[in-house]
C-alpha cells in the first residue's frame, strides 16, 4: 500500500503548492492559464517523447489492453449518451466530461502504483499508450472541430491531429520506439529537463485554479459530477474486471493490474485541455478533486480483494 499512498501524497502536495501561491499572490488566474498552455504546448510533448522511446511498444498488444480499452469505450460511451440524451451538452462539453469520466491518471500515479504495488511498472504501459495514441488524439480532434468558429473540412480535421503538439510528440517518441534509435544526448537531454515540468505544472495550475476558483462545488452540477465520479471509479473498474476474467481469462497480477489502473483518478490532463479549450474548467477541477480522494480507498479496497 505504500506505493498507492505515496502516489497521491505526491499528487496533494504539488496541488498545494499551487494553492498556496495563488493565495500569497504569486499566480493569478493568468498565470495559472499561461502555466497550463505553457504544460500542455510545450512540457507535455517534451514528456511524451521521453517516456515513449523507452517504453516497449509489444506491451500495446496484449490482453490487458483489450480489457482496459472495453472498459474505457464502456464507460466514455454511457456518458456520451447521457450528456446528450439527459444532460442536453453540446459536443465539446460531451467530450470533456467523457474524459473525465474514462481518462484515468496513469502516468504520475499510474507508474508509482504499478511499480510498488503491483510490482512491475510495465503493467501500465498498455493504459498509458492507448490514452496517448487512441483516446487523447480522438478527443482533440472532436474538440478542435466543435469548438471551430466555422465548419472545418473534412482534410483539415484529419490532418489536425498532426499539428496538435501532444500527439506529435506521442507519435515522435512511438518512432523512436520502434525504431530503436537513440536520441544524441544534446537533444534527449533538453527534452527530459522540458518534460520533466509537465506533470508540476498540471498540479501547481491546477492548485491554483481550486483555490482561486468557485469553490469545489459550486459553479457546475453538483449531479454531474457524482454521475462521472460513479462512472469512473465504479463502472470503469468493474468493467475492466469482467472483461478481464470473464472474456480473457486472466488471473492474478494481470487482473489485478486492470482492475486498480482502471480504478485510478481523472488524470490531470483533462484540467489542462479544459483549459486549453475553456470548456468545463470547473466540472474537470472538480472531478479531479472527488476521484483523486475517493480512488484512494477504492485502489486500497481493489488490492485487497484480489492480491
Amino acid at each position: 500500500m505504500q506505493g498507492v499512498l505515496e502516489g497521491f501524497a505526491t499528487i496533494g502536495v504539488l496541488i498545494a503548492l499551487g494553492m498556496l501561491l495563488a493565495h500569497v499572490g504569486i499566480i493569478d488566474l493568468a498565470g495559472q492559464r499561461t502555466l497550463s498552455r505553457l504544460a500542455f504546448y510545450v512540457a507535455s510533448p517534451a514528456l511524451l517523447i521521453t517516456v515513449l522511446e523507452d517504453t516497449d511498444v509489444t506491451e500495446v498488444f496484449s490482453r490487458n489492453l483489450v480489457a482496459t480499452a472495453s472498459a474505457v469505450v464502456v464507460t466514455a460511451g454511457l456518458y456520451v449518451l447521457l450528456a446528450r440524451l439527459v444532460l442536453h451538452r453540446d459536443l465539446a462539453d460531451t467530450v470533456l466530461g467523457a474524459l473525465c469520466a474514462a481518462y484515468v491518471n496513469a502516468g504520475n500515479l499510474g507508474l508509482p502504483i504499478a511499480a510498488y504495488v503491483l510490482g512491475d511498472a510495465a503493467y501500465v504501459a498498455p493504459t498509458l499508450l492507448m490514452q496517448l495514441l487512441v483516446l487523447q488524439p480522438l478527443a482533440l480532434m472532436v474538440m478542435d472541430s466543435a469548438v471551430a468558429e466555422r465548419r472545418l473540412s473534412l482534410v483539415t480535421v484529419l490532418s489536425r491531429p498532426l499539428r496538435t503538439p501532444l500527439i506529435v510528440g506521442s507519435l515522435f517518441g512511438l518512432a523512436v520506439s520502434v525504431t530503436g534509435i537513440d536520441l544524441p544526448q544534446p537533444v534527449h537531454d533538453p527534452l527530459a529537463l522540458v518534460g520533466g515540468m509537465a506533470v508540476p505544472a498540471m498540479l501547481i495550475a491546477y492548485g491554483v485554479f481550486l483555490r482561486l476558483g468557485p469553490r469545489p462545488g459550486q459553479g457546475a452540477a453538483v449531479g454531474e459530477i457524482a454521475l462521472i465520479t460513479v462512472l469512473k471509479l465504479v463502472v470503469q473498474p468493474l468493467t475492466a474486471y469482467a472483461v478481464a476474467r470473464f472474456a480473457l481469462g486472466l488471473e492474478g497480477h494481470a487482473l489485478l493490474s486492470v482492475a486498480v489502473l482502471s480504478a485510478l483518478p481523472t488524470a490531470q490532463n483533462v484540467f489542462v485541455h479544459a483549459s486549453r479549450y475553456e470548456r468545463g474548467l470547473v466540472l474537470s477541477r472538480d472531478v479531479i478533486f472527488l476521484t483523486t480522494l475517493l480512488s484512494v480507498p477504492t485502489v486500497i479496497a481493489i488490492t485487497a480483494m484480489l492480491a
